[in-house]
């Protein structure tokens, strides 16, 4: 309620408070809340730390107390610094004679408070002291998998913000999907109580809590390898796979944006960037679209595929309305965690799949062995495959973009990317409509693709992802290359 105009006025005019006496009320306001935040940390016996400069890393900070202090539970410390946030003024609107209460950007100052939680471990709560008072609260998941694993009896071997040995695999997943179904509403809650102890005597008898919202969340798909040597050797054709062949509508799709055309129809208008960056400890490719972004990098004998999202209004979730099920744009709530969930694992599946076929152990020869032979199928003999001529290279080039992963292919989607114009009319239209069932009939014969059940559309077949990988390889490398390689 306290978190937009609207409800901020009904709340100071349900309180008694005029608009002209604001600033000094919400002075007195925020020194309470101050006071009151800080005070949790004093009477834990912990130290508070003011920071001249917001750019000072309070995580650091904070793990040198717990080193030095042997904190093994509880409060770490308190940290204050002064720092921008959204916030309230009151200005005077000269045509209408009134005073008005409006949203405007500030700086005030925030407590951080970093605990080792018994439930999520090393975490922090960020505070806002001015109206609304605002609560970040940063979690990482592996830090609480740690403690999952540790209370559950099972053996690991954890790297910075990865394990490279886990001795149950499909345990610790049980483990770590649990903490998509816990009951976050209600720990929040508690934890809202304890990081902001005034706003129990701010909002006296009025029944005003804190909304719980995802402001971002990171999920990773870990790929253990059993040695670093392997994945050292696989990485550079990932990410040589990763640049060159997911372009902007490959991209959109990995990360669930639906429209088929969206980024090239100038029905979008945002950003997708693809970019490199080397760190120290290796080599990052991200995608981004707009605020969302998907990325990859070895972490060890560990290859790391992370989706994060920022921005839901390109996502859906179902919903019941009037007893149907219905699709809308996902909340940032913590109501739609599961889905949030589903749509990230989702992001990262595909992507691993679309990089699964850059390298394989078949030789190429026995990988299309029989396509360019004539087959029959359900009674009708059909062509081979000439893979390396443009007309049959071309067919399975498109049936293969990244666009078409989720939710597949149609007949008149590979009409839009094999004939340069539409067409002329509606003899035309039938040609080619009756052509690419010939070519879709094609490729269903010699195993590239399915039929989506109930449908007309399409998906590529792991074989048709593999000879599809293979063959762009190979009408693209030279001889020289290929002449190695044999």
């Amino acid at each position: 309620m306290l978190a937009n105009v609207c409800g901020m006025n009904l709340f100071l005019s349900y309180t008694g408070h005029l608009l002209k006496d604001f600033g000094n009320y919400a002075l007195l306001t925020s020194r309470l809340v101050r006071q009151q935040a800080l005070a949790v940390a004093e009477s834990a016996g912990r130290p508070v730390i003011h920071l001249q400069s917001p750019a000072v890393n309070k995580e650091e900070v904070a793990l040198r107390v717990a080193a030095e202090d042997r904190v093994k539970e509880g409060i770490i410390a308190a940290i204050t610094a002064v720092e921008s946030c959204p916030g309230y003024d009151v200005r005077s609107d000269r045509e209408k004679g009134l005073l008005e209460l409006y949203h405007r950007p500030r700086k005030c100052q925030h407590v951080y408070i970093y605990r080792i939680h018994p439930t999520f471990g090393l975490m922090y709560s960020r505070l806002a002291t001015w109206f609304p008072f605002n609560i970040h609260i940063g979690i990482n998941g592996r830090e609480w998998l740690s403690r999952q694993m540790r209370a559950a009896g099972i053996e690991y071997l954890r790297r910075d913000n990865c394990f490279v040995r886990v001795g149950d695999v499909a345990r610790v997943q049980q483990l770590l999907d649990e903490q998509v179904s816990f009951d976050w509403e209600k720990s929040l809650g508690d934890l809202g109580r304890q990081i902001n102890p005034a706003l129990r005597s701010i909002v006296g008898d009025y029944n005003i809590s804190y909304y719980w919202s995802i402001d971002q969340s990171e999920w990773a798909t870990d790929v253990l390898f059993k040695r670093r040597e392997d994945l050292e050797r696989l990485y550079p054709a990932l990410l040589r796979q990763g640049m060159e062949s997911f372009a902007a509508p490959e991209v959109m799709r990995f990360l669930g944006k639906l429209p088929p055309s969206g980024a090239m129809s100038g029905k979008f208008a945002g950003e997708v960037i693809s970019d490199l960056r080397r760190r120290e400890e290796g080599v990052r490719l991200k995608h981004r679209v707009n605020d969302n972004s998907l990325k990859m990098y070895d972490k060890g004998p560990v290859l790391r595929v992370e989706t994060t999202l920022n921005d839901m209004r390109d996502l859906k979730a179902p919903r019941v309305v009037e007893g149907k099920v219905v699709y809308r744009p996902m909340r940032k709530g913590v109501g739609d965690i599961k889905r949030r969930a589903q749509v990230s694992a989702a992001s990262n599946s595909r992507y691993l799949e679309a990089l699964a076929a850059v390298q394989t152990p078949t030789p190429l020869r026995m990988l299309v062995d029989h396509l360019d032979r004539p087959v029959s199928w359900k009674g009708k003999s059909v062509r081979g495959l000439n893979l390396l001529g443009e007309e049959d290279s071309g067919l399975c080039a498109a049936a293969g973009r990244g666009e078409f992963l989720i939710n597949g292919f149609r007949n008149r989607d590979l009409q839009r990317l094999l004939f340069a114009a539409p067409a002329a009319d509606e003899a035309e239209q039938r040609r080619r409509c009756g052509q690419i069932t010939r070519k879709l009939r094609m490729l269903r014969a010699h195993g590239l693709i399915h039929k989506v059940p109930h449908t007309h559309r399409y998906l590529v077949s792991e074989k048709g992802r593999a000879v599809i990988a293979a063959i762009s390889a190979a009408r693209e490398a030279d001889i020289e290359t290929l002449a190695r390689a044999a």
